[in-house]
């Protein structure tokens, strides 16, 4: 049994100087510093003209927009209500985003109180910001509490934006590279949830949707597909 147990704890400490030493080599590739631009009218020009190139204005006009995160979270997000469903498991969140103390949640149609309406409320909330942000961010690089820079990088335009306030998490910086036509195709991301820094994301395989906006249906991190499905506009 003393063997057995000996041969076991050898297993599960090399599995663990293995992941140790993988974590430690990635930190020394990924430990990319946030670069330093310029900002002002020419950065905020740069972003406008994102905006422009993937039809910010009929984003603003749609009524829904519908997808599912990682085949757990599903989401109706009705924008012009500034409201989204939220479902998961046996549960559902009619979560508000302006105001969402005011939100009500249900677990196998029953409704909840107390702690576990407060919790099932935090985790739409938490989820919904990160999961919606996979499917619309460049949408998102003029809102309130952002900040932008020009970068000039390989002989090229890019536009670094800082959001300094609102979302689950607040300091997140994403630095925007885009085609000829001024359209995201990739993104790099320093950012509290991950903790390496410069990861890059490609967003790729965009398509008009019935909204009359275009959005990427692929979206990738190193040949790692980003888990975003069943998407959807209802316009």
């Amino acid at each position: 049994m003393k063997k057995i147990f000996k041969f076991l704890l050898k297993i599960v400490l090399g599995l663990l100087a293995f992941l140790l030493i993988g974590f430690i080599v990635l930190k020394l590739v990924f430990n990319e510093d946030i670069p330093q631009g310029e900002k002002g009218a020419k950065a905020d020009e740069l972003g406008y003209a994102i905006l422009e190139a993937i039809n910010h204005k009929e984003f603003t006009e749609v009524k829904e927009i519908h997808w599912t995160f990682r085949g757990v979270n599903r989401y109706v997000w009705k924008l012009q209500q500034n409201a989204v469903d939220v479902f998961w498991d046996d549960y559902k969140v009619a979560y508000v985003t302006t105001y969402p103390q005011i939100s009500f949640a249900w677990k196998d149609g029953k409704k909840l109180k107390g702690e576990e309406l407060q919790k099932a409320i935090e985790y739409a909330g938490k989820n919904f910001n990160n999961d919606s942000f996979w499917v619309v961010a460049p949408h998102k690089i003029m809102d309130i509490g952002t900040e932008r820079e020009l970068i000039e990088e390989e002989g090229k335009n890019k536009l670094l934006v800082r959001y300094t306030t609102g979302g689950t998490t607040p300091g997140d910086v994403y630095l925007w590279e885009v085609d000829e036509n001024n359209k995201p195709i990739a993104f790099k991301m320093w950012v509290s949830i991950i903790p390496f820094d410069g990861i890059k994301a490609e967003w790729n395989d965009w398509k008009m949707t019935d909204g009359g906006f275009p959005l990427p249906y692929s979206k990738s991190m190193y040949g790692i597909e980003i888990p975003v499905s069943d998407l959807k506009v209802v316009k």
